[in-house]
């Protein structure tokens, strides 16, 4: 693959910054760049001027874009912040915004080492451009045997990095980072971890103590000497329902552990803020001693994959989060929100445990947060248990190899004790 000076010149800032980051990067992401040149470069020298004739959108005599009303009439944004592009790493005014949440909802991140989050099509997008960025054949991805299964064709297919999982739970019903070490053991080379906290499907989030274990050992391989990338898939932060458990996101450890661990952190507002179609999530770099120009080169990559994947995101979506963000009633609405699945988080623990004899049909795996709770059945066939709790009880799960994952998030409250009532039933009827 033929390498751009652009490319070369970003590849070189970083090899100056920090030779391990460089050294993790894929093909793919050494030869990225974002173009300075050309077409950007050009519309760029003619901002401002009294006839600009470079940008490929369509103005009225104006000045203005055009608009159809049909469509305008629909939204409450003035047009320049629905209808022209957005840039390609995102929208100024958004990325300085989510930054500065980071801190507020992390306080942790406040003087650690990060960069400026660069704005993705949501999270699948965040995450197959961290894919881009640093997987390649050859590559292997670790992570808990309980993923999303999206993964899997972000990853292998996309990239063609294999995925190598782990026990997710202890015997005891902790996070097993003794089964994350004996993942990462091996010889010392770039070694990618992928957690996902909240997580989908279990629905659980690690305590305090795991969460020092999971970075103490991370720590200790790019110690050793590995070139870490640690994916930080944080779709369902701030969902925390118990105490004792890590409220702050593990990237906020992570961003500065070791000049050898790059940590990256994908999130976003599609559940953070409820608007799953708005499809706008970021991709933040922290690396210790993370350096502006290295950031600024990482952010030019990840930026030039954008551009080169899908342009840009979605400006109408971002000019409205940003509204949202800086209303008066943004933090309350979160909490009212918050405490609606919170109120669904304990109406399972309390019909768990005021049925105990739930537990001869199916056991509840550990769970804390999040969207979702999962469910071994025992002594019957999980899809076969699927498809009854379908044709019998109107009632949908998704298996995941075994498990059935239990949505309380989409579950009316009123509706859940029915749920378990019937996989209950259903349940003891398969076994029969």
């Amino acid at each position: 693959m033929s390498i751009d000076p652009q490319a070369t010149q970003l590849n070189d800032v970083i090899r100056q910054a920090n030779p391990a980051v460089e050294r993790m990067l894929s093909a793919r992401g050494r030869a990225i760049f974002f173009p300075k040149l050309g077409v950007l470069a050009q519309s760029a020298e003619a901002a401002g001027k009294d006839i600009n004739a470079t940008i490929g959108i369509a103005l009225e005599d104006d000045g203005g874009p055009v608009a159809l009303p049909s469509i305008s009439s629909s939204l409450n944004l003035p047009a320049g912040d629905a209808f022209p592009y957005a840039p390609s790493p995102g929208r100024p005014d958004i990325r300085k915004l989510w930054r500065e949440m980071l801190i507020k909802k992390n306080p942790g991140l406040a003087g650690r080492s990060f960069g400026h989050p660069v704005v993705t099509a949501a999270l699948t997008h965040g995450l197959s451009m961290a894919g881009y960025l640093f997987c390649e054949p050859g590559d292997t991805v670790i992570l808990p045997d309980l993923y999303w299964e999206n993964y899997d064709l972000i990853f292998n297919n996309a990239y063609g990095a294999s995925l190598r999982t782990f026990p997710t739970y202890t015997d005891a019903g902790g996070f097993d980072v003794d089964a994350l070490k004996s993942a990462m053991s091996g010889p010392v080379g770039k070694k990618v971890v992928l957690l996902n906290f909240p997580n989908n499907p279990s629905g659980y989030t690690p305590t305090v103590a795991e969460a020092q274990a999971i970075v103490e050992a991370l720590t200790a391989e790019a110690a050793r000497g590995s070139a870490m990338v640690v994916l930080i898939d944080d779709a369902y932060f701030g969902l925390v329902f118990e105490d004792g458990v890590i409220g702050e996101s593990i990237f906020v450890a992570l961003c500065d552990a070791h000049p050898n661990l790059l940590a990256v952190k994908i999130d976003g507002a599609t559940k953070e803020d409820y608007v799953w179609g708005f499809r706008v999530g970021f991709l933040t770099f922290g690396v210790k001693g993370g350096t502006t120009a290295l950031y600024d080169a990482l952010e030019a990559k990840a930026g030039g994959a954008i551009r080169g994947n899908i342009s840009n995101t979605s400006n109408p979506a971002q000019s409205i989060l940003v509204r949202s963000w800086k209303s008066g009633e943004y933090d309350a609405e979160k909490k009212q929100k918050f405490e609606l699945l919170a109120k669904r988080y304990r109406t399972v623990r309390d019909i768990l445990a005021t049925h105990p004899e739930y537990a001869a049909r199916f056991v509840a795996l550990p769970f804390n947060s999040g969207y979702f709770m999962c469910v071994r059945p025992l002594h019957v066939d999980a899809e076969a248990l699927r498809q009854k709790l379908l044709a019998d009880y109107s009632t949908g799960t998704i298996n995941f190899g075994g498990i059935l994952r239990i949505a309380f998030s989409a579950t009316p409250t009123a509706k859940l004790p029915t749920l378990f009532e019937n996989l209950y039933k259903a349940a003891g009827e398969l076994a029969v």
